[in-house]
């Protein structure tokens, strides 16, 4: 499936829907996150995802408690 054919998809979907949707993808994209400084800092080099994370949380970003 294409981004556009997503788009499209999306765009019909109902508010509850999209709102499940939403939820879903943060969920998938924060698990990838985790996985990303998983590796990162298994190969030794923890300092960029950690740098990531404080300017997110500054931001008033996507902190979550772990």
């Amino acid at each position: 499936m294409t981004v556009q054919e997503l788009e499209k998809a999306t765009a019909k979907l109902s508010p509850e829907e999209l709102a499940e949707l939403r939820a879903w993808f943060l969920e998938q994209d924060q698990d990838e996150w985790d996985r990303q400084i998983a590796r990162d800092s298994e190969a030794g080099k923890p300092g960029k995802p950690i740098r990531q994370a404080k300017r997110d949380y500054a931001e008033g970003g996507n902190g979550r408690e772990l």
